[in-house]
């Protein structure tokens, strides 16, 4: 096996697996619950509710952390931005109106900009406390 494939294949496989736990965790959370709530007023919410994304969240958290921590910066940003966008899309493809795009997308973007500032935090504090090398 040639030396930067043993380097790049870590790194390939933190992407592959924080992709695989974020849908996962997105099935586990938020993909048993399809009913919206219609409140006496005739409001609808839902059909989430907040713990449950916040439960997602805190789940997913280890994982991104792992892979920042490990300097797998793909796999701490991008996986769970790929997992967690496919799941949304796998999950409201069958919204008729097809506005169901644009939730995916502020999925993706959210979660872009989640892991992203979750892994500046990591790599800021570094190992043992210390600044991460530049």
């Amino acid at each position: 096996m040639s030396q930067g494939l043993q380097k790049s294949l870590p790194r390939l496989m933190s992407a592959l697996v924080t992709a695989v736990v974020a849908s996962a965790m997105w099935a586990a959370w938020l993909g048993w619950d399809q009913q919206r709530d219609v409140h006496p007023d005739g409001s609808s919410t839902g059909p989430y509710e907040p713990w449950q994304v916040i439960g997602l969240v805190l789940t997913l958290l280890p994982p991104v952390c792992w892979a920042a921590y490990r300097r797998h910066f793909v796999g701490a940003v991008l996986g769970p931005t790929a997992g967690l966008t496919a799941a949304a899309f796998y999950d409201w493809s069958d919204d008729g109106s097809g506005l169901f795009v644009i939730g995916v997308g502020l999925v993706m973007v959210g979660t872009f900009a989640g892991t992203t500032a979750v892994t500046a935090v990591v790599v800021t504090m570094g190992r043992n406390g210390r600044p991460a090398p530049a």
